[in-house]
Formats: structure tokens, C-alpha cells, sequence
């Protein structure tokens, strides 16, 4: 398994894989990026293998029951698996072309999707291709989020995770501009180049691991800004709902299906719209009544029965 591009991605595989762990299964993960750390390590009862630690990947491969990978790792970890013939899982978190495409070299036993629509997109990819190249089996797993482990006390600022241009950071720092008297928070993201503004109401927050988002971001935030340009489901606005906090959001696919009901959807390139959506929002009752939505959504998404099937999926190929 590579390292993760960005939070999503790394909460989302952690939130699959423990409860693998907690069915008593063993399982690893092997970074296949230089990083600082250099010796193996526990990380919520996963074994996390660094890449200058070990260098028996394909030794482990032969022992592993079942071969789990995702984004650029697809082809090499695929080629091994049809080399040991042990059966083969594609965490899908994007529909871009490679995702599909990398998949579709045949040997996949389970494909796993994060949302509908990515679902609906895979069928389309594969429906110009064979049926030998389509996975064995399908699964939808959307990135689970327990609320328990995100709910707070909204706090009383608008604000942005992650501030590079896709996701946005020209938006905050517009709307910033248009709202001086309103509280904003800029949290500066692990990749892109960030759109940091420097103005006497924006507060940068420097880069918050998963487990410290409900104390330093959500206990501080009283609207989630995700003005991004794509996003495949946008797992930081389920967390938000978790506290009750309104999510204005670009209506992509992605975000239409995870907000529902909750999403307050406006134009990322209409920043007037935007703006009197959040005046609009920031009124008691209208807050109040948004705040309802967002709970009420979050208690949907509860991931317990996802979570479940996905862990007698994998067992399923174990067998």
C-alpha cells in the first residue's frame, strides 16, 4: 500500500482496517514512499512497515491471505498477487481514468468503491471492456465516520481544510475579504500549494492530524466551507455533520451524495451567491435549522452495517 495522498484517503483505509483488527485478524501495512520514520510500528493494533525498513515485501505477499491496495500501488501489488495467486482488493477513492484502468489488468477479486456515483462511473468504464476484466465482486464502502469520535461544540469561526487552489483557498480568502467582522480559519493542508491569507480575521492553523480534528478544528467551527473542485465523497464534511455543523459545500457528485439533506450548496465561482448563503446561514433560526439537518445526516451515516459487510468480504476471500 502507498502512503496516503490526503487525509481521506488515510482516514478512510485506518477506519476499514481496524475493525479487521478487531475481528482478530493481522493485518499490515507497507509504505512504499520514503518517509522519516525507518523502523515498523503499531498504529491502532496495524503493523505499519516502512519503506527503508524491510525490503521482503514479496516474501510477505506469499504469506498474506488476502492483498489490499490502492492509487499508484494498483499494478505492482497486482502483478504480485497473480504471481502468488492470492486474491486481490482495489480501494477506489477517485473516478479518474488510472483508478479504473489499473484495476481492469484483470485478477481483482473485490473492487470497493466509496460512494454511488463512483459505483455508477466504474460500471460505465468497464461496460466498453471484456467481462474478464471486470472484478469478481463489487462492494460500496463509504468512508466511515463514527460521530462519537468527531462530535463537539461548534465554535464560532467559517472554516477551510486544507487551503491549495482545488479545494478552494481563493474562496476563503475572498469571502475573508467581503466578511471582516466574521471569524475565518485556514488549516493548511499536506499537499497542494496553500492559499494562506494574511488578514487580521483569518487564523492559520498549521497542518491537524485525524485525531486531533475534533479538539483543534470542529470545537472551533461554525460553518465547514468545501468549495472544492472535485471531490469523490469529502469524508471532512460527514465529520463535520457529526458536531451539528453546517457544510457549504460545491455540489459535486461526490458531495451531493455524502452532505444529502445537509449540504448548502453554492457555486465555488459565484462568490456572491456564496456569500449570502452564508449571512443567511449565520442567522439563529436558519442555523439552528441546518445545525438539525447536519445530526440527522450524520446519524444516517452511520458506517457499523458497512463496516460489517466489508469485514465478511474480506474474510469471504480468505477463505
Amino acid at each position: 500500500m502507498p502512503p496516503q495522498h490526503n487525509a481521506g484517503a488515510e482516514h478512510m483505509l485506518v477506519s476499514m482496517l481496524r475493525p479487521l483488527v478487531e475481528r482478530g485478524h493481522h493485518v499490515q501495512v507497507w509504505l512504499s514512499r520514503y518517509g522519516k520514520v525507518n523502523e515498523p510500528y503499531y498504529y491502532r493494533g496495524i503493523k505499519v512497515v516502512p519503506l527503508e525498513s524491510r525490503l521482503d515485501f514479496p516474501a510477505a505477499v506469499r504469506r498474506a491471505d488476502v492483498l489490499l491496495s490502492h492509487l499508484e500501488c494498483v499494478p505492482s501489488t497486482s502483478a504480485l498477487a497473480r504471481g502468488y495467486g492470492k486474491p486481490m482488493t482495489v480501494i477506489c477513492h477517485n473516478t479518474h481514468r488510472p483508478t479504473f484502468r489499473d484495476m481492469a489488468a484483470g485478477g481483482t477479486a473485490l473492487a470497493v468503491y466509496n460512494s454511488r456515483w463512483m459505483a455508477a462511473e466504474a460500471e460505465l468504464f468497464f461496460a466498453e471492456y471484456p467481462k474478464s476484466v471486470r472484478p469478481a465482486a463489487e462492494l460500496i464502502v463509504r468512508p466511515p465516520v463514527f460521530a462519537a469520535d468527531y462530535a463537539a461544540k461548534p465554535g464560532k469561526a467559517i472554516t477551510l481544510i486544507n487551503c491549495n487552489a482545488e479545494k478552494g483557498g481563493h474562496v476563503l480568502e475572498a469571502l475573508a475579504r467581503r466578511m471582516p467582522e466574521q471569524q475565518f480559519l485556514a488549516v493548511r493542508g499536506a499537499y497542494g500549494e496553500q492559499i494562506l491569507p494574511d488578514l487580521p480575521n483569518v487564523e492559520v492553523v498549521e497542518h491537524v492530524d485525524g485525531q486531533d480534528m475534533r479538539e483543534k478544528v470542529y470545537g472551533r467551527t461554525k460553518v465547514l466551507l468545501m468549495p472544492s473542485s472535485y471531490e469523490s465523497w469529502g469524508r471532512a464534511g460527514v465529520e463535520a455533520l457529526a458536531s451539528g455543523i453546517p457544510v457549504v459545500a460545491q455540489p459535486t457528485p461526490g458531495l451531493c451524495e455524502s452532505l444529502g439533506e445537509a449540504g448548502v450548496f453554492a457555486d465555488r465561482n459565484d462568490i456572491d451567491g456564496t456569500e449570502a448563503v452564508l449571512r443567511k446561514l449565520l442567522q439563529p433560526a436558519e442555523y439552528r435549522l441546518a445545525s438539525k439537518r447536519a445530526k440527522a445526516r450524520s446519524a444516517e451515516l452511520d458506517p457499523k452495517a458497512e463496516l460489517a459487510g466489508w469485514c465478511d468480504a474480506i474474510e469471504g476471500l480468505a477463505r
